[in-house]
């Protein structure tokens, strides 16, 4: 039988070194995961992913998401191709815009962003596809089908991917909430003549497993109120119906006070966008997500009282796809 199809997400915001991850990625491989994937905070995610590729032999490598402002769409096709061939067709490009503030404090414009989404996810399949470039520059087609999903916040993002991607990777979405977004991408899809069916949705989902509930639910609530900060967050939830908790945790960040940013996350709030508690109780909570929408869950593992690594691995052991 086969196994349900489930990833990890690791960042390069941590302090872990490329050879950790290597480790990590190869023990992923080990216990059965579909898929390890690598987010871009200081490090270079499509970097990581060539060197997760380079240490394991069967699963496939990622980014969820890599920078588009980051690359020249011809350098992000070329460096997808080169993981392609590498790791023999394993690899999942994801690719998103990031968040306005952070971008202008490294100088980074921020122009038409969904529009620029759209023409780079169209640039880079095209140039995967050989269908770009002229003379010396002339793209060779890429002997791999690498597919290119889209970060999707909102169902307008979502239309994007589905006429120019291959499906979606939302964050913290709200289950209820991420139908819209799937029903959006293949509304799309079908919109340009693709089949509707071929549209994929990769999830990540903030993980922290712990057999203490209460634990695992104040960890979730600080890690949501984090990311509570950021203006395109707080305009998802507040569309997934938690008005009342961004009024609330947008007041605190006004304040700096992340403690109170996280008082104002509710339990229906962390039951809805997280993954925590118990195993047995994580294992009922990732099915949920896939029957919302989420053809694979990822997870994206913080600590509950333990260090972010050791989080990880313990989670990779105890949620392996049976």
């Amino acid at each position: 039988m086969a196994h349900s199809r489930l990833g990890i997400v690791l960042s390069t915001a941590t302090d872990a070194p490329p050879r950790e991850l290597m480790a990590i990625g190869k023990l992923a491989e080990e216990h059965g995961y579909e898929a390890v994937l690598v987010n871009e905070g200081r490090g270079d995610a499509l970097a990581c992913a060539e060197a997760i590729a380079l240490a394991t032999d069967t699963i496939k490598v990622g980014t969820n998401i890599a920078n588009i402002y980051y690359r020249h769409a011809f350098l992000a096709a070329m460096t997808a191709q080169t993981i392609a061939d590498l790791s023999e067709g394993r690899l999942i490009l994801g690719l998103g815009m990031s968040h306005r503030p952070l971008l202008e404090a490294m100088g980074i414009e921020m122009t038409n962003p969904r529009q620029y989404l759209g023409d780079y996810a169209k640039t880079v399949k095209g140039i995967l596809c050989g269908e770009a470039g002229s003379g010396f520059f002339e793209a060779k087609a890429c002997q791999y089908t690498v597919p290119v999903l889209l970060a999707a916040l909102t169902t307008a993002s979502a239309e994007v991917a589905g006429r120019e991607a291959d499906g979606i990777m939302p964050f913290l979405a709200g289950r209820d909430y991420l139908g819209q977004l799937v029903a959006a991408t293949t509304d799309a899809a079908k919109s340009v003549g693709k089949d509707p069916q071929s549209m994929d949705c990769i999830m990540s989902i903030p993980t922290f497993v712990s057999e203490d509930c209460d634990a695992a639910l104040s960890a979730a609530r600080h890690n949501l109120a984090f990311f509570a900060g950021l203006p395109n967050y707080r305009l998802q939830w507040r569309r997934c119906g938690f008005e009342d908790e961004m009024a609330m945790a947008e007041e605190a960040w006004k304040n700096s006070d992340r403690r109170a940013a996280a008082n104002a996350i509710s339990d229906t709030m962390v039951e809805q966008v997280c993954i925590y508690g118990s195993p047995e109780q994580c294992r009922e909570q990732i099915e949920a997500f896939r029957q919302a929408g989420a053809a694979m869950p990822v997870l994206a593992v913080s600590p509950v009282n333990e260090q972010r690594l050791e989080a990880t691995r313990k989670a990779i052991e105890l949620l392996a796809p049976h």
